[in-house]
């Protein structure tokens, strides 16, 4: 193994001369507010960010096109209110090739979380600081320092003076972190290739299969009641406290997450079972009154043994619902007035094949810079699914830094991962769509 020619060498030397270039550019969309949004809320800096990659993609030969999507929802299977994209446009821009090649998707997000409370950080969360060899600032793992790398890999090329056959298809979207459909505009405006990767934060490991996930509210009725007063039977008009109804139910949510655990169709080579855990729980208007209903909200992450024949989670969810409602079914005050469940987003699960030569050949690419990755999954999920699946384009997740940091106070992501990662997605562009002789270019 190792680098197959003075091309290649002469490729990665350009990434390696950039250290403080890419540095710079990750600093950039750092300092770009794009913080993960709610439906209603005004644009941040998400066009500023395109703007400035739009910059260095045409420096990169690329054709860079901006663009704000129709509005989606209500009622869009990824996301349940109206979400407008007003201020906040989706890019693509693609190298065109010489023709006869494989093109290549180069995928990114550009929304990151809320840092949270900024006392707690040590640097200014959007300004950001290199301490100890680490790039530090909100979005600086997840994922603008992987689209840094990404971008940067084309123009590399375009310094080696390295023409491709295949295009490269550069696509950077809003909305990962709220809905995923920042990559649902992309895929519908027709942003395909032959493969794809995604610059998730692997650790230069391979992400080749997601879970699915999707959210749930489970309302539990009650009847309102004075507290402090003795309740006649609710047969008689007595007040039910929801909260009380509600709580063998959640309890009933565990014993399925462990039942799923030992259950040998919740078994996949990559992915942990199916799961389900209450987050949110609503209940009560007055601290002396019996609350009349408690909404529990539940994150559900399934396997794509789970998806059914229109590419939802359907069955999933019916397994959820037939459980609780067994569980109801003990409670006569719940059998005569049944809880009800509501999905109100779903991001289906994808897999690329294990030896689909997109994943060989990145894990190549990266072991000949030295840095050895394997095949794995991820349990939560990511806008590769949406490409692969809704898009026709095998697309995996492979970047910079560890998940582990993403969304954390101090995120960060080295700097020798970024130069690593911009010089394997160099390298991996030249084999995968080839590389255009002089009297092709």
């Amino acid at each position: 193994m190792g680098l197959g020619s003075d091309l290649e060498e002469r490729v990665v030397g350009v990434v390696r001369e950039a250290r403080d270039e890419l540095v710079e550019l990750v600093s950039e969309l750092v300092a770009c507010d794009t913080t993960a949004r709610d439906p209603g809320e005004p644009p941040r800096e998400e066009e500023r960010l395109q703007r400035i990659l739009e910059r260095r993609l045409r420096v990169s030969g690329a054709e860079p096109e901006l663009w704000e999507p129709e509005p989606v929802g209500p009622g869009h299977p990824y996301i349940a209110a109206e979400l407008d994209f007003v201020g906040r446009p989706q890019l693509v821009a693609v190298v065109q090739g010489s023709g006869g090649g494989r093109s290549l998707l180069l995928n990114g997000h550009i929304d990151a979380v809320e840092p949270g409370a900024r006392e707690q950080w040590s640097s200014d969360p959007f300004r950001a600081e290199v301490r100890g060899g680490r790039l530090y600032g909100r979005g600086s793992c997840d994922m603008k320092g992987g689209i840094t790398t990404l971008a940067f890999a084309a123009e590399a090329l375009r310094r080696a003076g390295v023409r491709l056959r295949g295009d490269l298809v550069f696509c950077s979207n809003t909305d990962e972190e709220s809905s995923g459909v920042g990559g649902w505009a992309a895929v519908r405006r027709g942003v395909t290739a032959t493969a794809g990767i995604c610059a998730e934060p692997t650790g230069f490991d391979v992400y080749a299969a997601c879970r699915g996930t999707t959210t749930g509210v489970l309302t539990v009725p009650g009847r309102a009641g004075h507290a402090e007063m003795p309740q006649p039977h609710w047969r008689a008009g007595g007040a039910v406290n929801a909260i009380e109804k509600a709580v063998p139910l959640i309890a009933s949510l565990g014993r399925l997450r462990e039942e799923w655990r030992t259950r040998p169709d919740q078994r996949h080579a990559l992915l942990s079972p199916s799961s389900i855990t209450p987050t949110i729980i609503r209940a009560g208007e007055w601290s002396v009154t019996y609350p009349d209903a408690c909404a529990i909200t539940c994150d559900l992450d399934y396997l794509p043994v789970s998806v059914d024949e229109a590419g939802t989670g359907r069955p999933a969810h019916q397994e959820v619902e037939d459980w609780v409602h067994a569980v109801a079914a003990s409670d006569p005050w719940l059998v005569e007035h049944p809880p009800t469940w509501k999905w109100i987003d779903d991001c289906p699960p994808a897999e690329v094949p294990v030896d689909h030569e997109i994943v060989a050949g990145t894990l190549e690419a990266a072991a000949d810079l030295g840095r050895s990755g394997m095949i794995t999954g991820l349990d939560s999920w990511h806008d590769a699914a949406t490409y692969t699946l809704l898009g026709g384009t095998p697309t995996i997740s492979f970047g910079p830094g560890q998940l582990l940091v993403a969304h954390s106070v101090d995120e960060y992501v080295p700097v020798d991962d970024l130069v690593d990662h911009a010089a394997a997605v160099a390298l991996l562009l030249m084999r995968w769509c080839g590389v255009a002789s002089p009297d092709e270019g």
